[in-house]
């Protein structure tokens, strides 16, 4: 599989290509922004690594561009600024994770690696529940006949809530099983991606448990 690391330092830069190349992967590297979203764009880059403080174009601005043309594709931020309200705005850019500087190689390799991890063939590929169809190969999302475009983040969260149908799931849950590292809960970024779910399949299908959290309606 394929990384693009986008990073202006090349000490990082050169530290990241000889740590994944070492895990097994193809690593291409651009400095600055421009470049990045264009080589953000080819279809063999299966994830991107993007630093925030970037030439040309910021990696907010990377951010939000590719998520426009590449909605799935995974993103790790890669920043030194550590607050809660970084973060949020970050995560509720488009990022699927966030590495603070300075960190150990081996969080990255794994945050990568759980980012591309295929689904286990034992497991089923395909979730119904609630008129909501969800294809984990394909990546592709229907509510009934429609079809729905996903973020890479709205599908994560789609997913553990198909794969636990009526069942409320607790903020904590959630962010445990979808952010995949120990966010601050008291963050409101479960509510706005729950609200972007509800706004894309109808605001019926996820119901708000007062005190308790969210629950994927099955009827």
């Amino acid at each position: 599989m394929a990384v693009l690391v986008i990073e202006d330092e090349p000490g990082i830069s050169d530290f990241l290509r000889r740590g994944l190349e070492a895990a097994g992967f193809t690593v291409h590297i651009e400095t600055d922004g421009h470049q990045g979203l264009m080589a953000a764009q080819r279809a063999d880059i299966d994830l991107v690594v993007l630093d925030l403080g970037l030439p040309g174009l910021s990696g907010e601005q990377v951010l939000v561009r590719l998520r426009a043309t590449r909605p799935a594709l995974p993103v790790i931020v890669l920043t030194a600024k550590d607050s809660i309200t970084d973060r949020v705005a970050n995560l509720e850019a488009g990022a699927d994770d966030y590495v603070v500087k300075p960190f150990s190689f081996s969080e990255l390799l794994a945050r990568v690696r759980a980012r591309l991890r295929q689904p286990d063939q034992s497991s089923p590929v395909l979730l119904t529940a609630g008129g909501i169809r969800l294809d984990l190969l394909t990546r592709r999302a229907r509510v009934q006949a429609r079809e729905v475009a996903l973020s890479a983040r709205e599908f994560s969260l789609l997913e553990v809530l198909l794969r636990h149908p009526g069942q409320v799931l607790s903020q904590t849950q959630l962010l445990d099983q979808v952010w995949g590292y120990d966010f601050d809960g008291s963050s409101n970024v479960v509510e706005t991606y729950v609200r972007h779910l509800r706004r894309k399949l109808g605001a019926d299908r996820i119901e708000t448990v007062r005190g308790a959290g969210y629950r994927l309606v099955e009827g």
